[in-house]
């Protein structure tokens, strides 16, 4: 039995039809993580979909009422860059509540997963980028209501910028704390990644996002903290200025809950990244995340967020490992 819980429904499954974005990794990473016995049918709890007061939380009801009668623009529905459908609508209403779920659990046991989730590209009053409607935001917010939380962080380690979590936590908190530098022995020196600690205002929400600077989206509104890494970074550079990043962050903000988007596109062989980690990278990635946590005593919920992998057995085995990285971290064994 795992420490922690596995949010995962048969329905986590975006109905887009053949698309660079995997919609059946969901159901593959729960085969995989039963077949291999990393997870028993006991570690997993079923989510029931978000209710519209939650998703209003973080959403516009202009926007929410869209979305539920179908009355989208042919350009609104052109940025999602998936096909609109009632169906696609209800899958992300079950994301969000998988990731309220989530958050919910990993008040109570130090950990828990979502089994899908991380649609970061989402603002409140449009989708962008395969999200249509912001799951960990709308979580976060619930806690919040719920008076669960009042301040919590997100850890964006997807390969593409947060720009909707930037755009959604924007508030009255300013970063100011520079990052220290962090060892760049195999970097480019013609091009190194540049720490941004930008004017940017959090609130009760401290927003960390490291991604490849050229690429998706064009306009990156500013995080708590945005790491710009350059093309073809390596494994050692990324854990580098992550752990920078998060040693900067937990020093200047102390939060009872964190988000951490465990993308797996951050893979030298993904469609739709162009860094340069491996697999045994990304899992040590994830353990540093999790000891960091740990070390502080604050609970983490994980959603997956993107992975476009040429082989989709590999964005299923880093997904995985995420998993046995914080089974292995939250049991004693790293």
């Amino acid at each position: 039995m795992l420490p922690f819980k596995l949010v995962y429904s048969d329905d986590y499954y975006l109905p887009i039809g053949a698309h660079v974005f995997p919609a059946e990794k969901y159901n593959r990473i729960h085969e995989r993580l039963l077949a291999s016995g990393v997870a028993a049918p006991s570690d997993f709890v079923v989510p029931l979909p978000a209710t519209d007061q939650d998703v209003l939380l973080v959403h516009t009801p202009q926007y929410v009422e869209k979305l539920k009668t179908g009355t989208l623009s042919a350009r609104e529905e052109l940025e999602f860059e998936v096909p609109y459908s009632p169906e696609l609508v209800r899958a992300f209403w079950l994301a969000a509540g998988g990731s309220i779920l989530a958050a919910d659990y990993a008040l109570n046991d130090g950990a828990a997963f979502s089994i899908g989730g991380g649609f970061h590209h989402a603002f409140p009053d449009h989708g962008e980028g395969f999200c249509v409607i912001h799951d960990v935001a709308i979580a976060i917010r619930r806690m919040q209501r719920d008076g669960k939380i009042r301040n919590a962080m997100t850890v964006d380690c997807d390969v593409h910028h947060g720009n909707g979590t930037a755009a959604i936590f924007a508030g009255t908190r300013t970063a100011s704390e520079p990052l220290p530098s962090a060892p760049t022995a195999a970097m480019r020196p013609s091009r190194p990644a540049r720490a941004k600690m930008r004017s940017s205002h959090a609130g009760d929400v401290f927003t960390i996002s490291l991604h490849q600077e050229n690429n998706y989206p064009a306009w990156k509104p500013p995080s708590s903290i945005d790491i710009d890494l350059p093309d073809e970074t390596g494994d050692d550079d990324y854990l580098a200025w992550l752990d920078s990043a998060l040693n900067s962050g937990l020093r200047q903000f102390e939060p009872e809950l964190l988000c951490y988007l465990a993308g797996a596109d951050p893979y030298r062989e993904d469609q739709l990244g162009g860094l340069s980690l491996t697999i045994d990278g990304l899992k040590r990635r994830d353990e540093l995340v999790f000891r960091a946590a740990k070390a502080r005593g604050i609970p983490v919920m994980v959603t997956l967020a993107g992975g476009y992998a040429l082989k989709l057995e590999d964005t299923i085995t880093i997904h995985c490992n995420t998993v046995v990285a914080a089974k292995e971290v939250f049991t004693g064994n790293r």
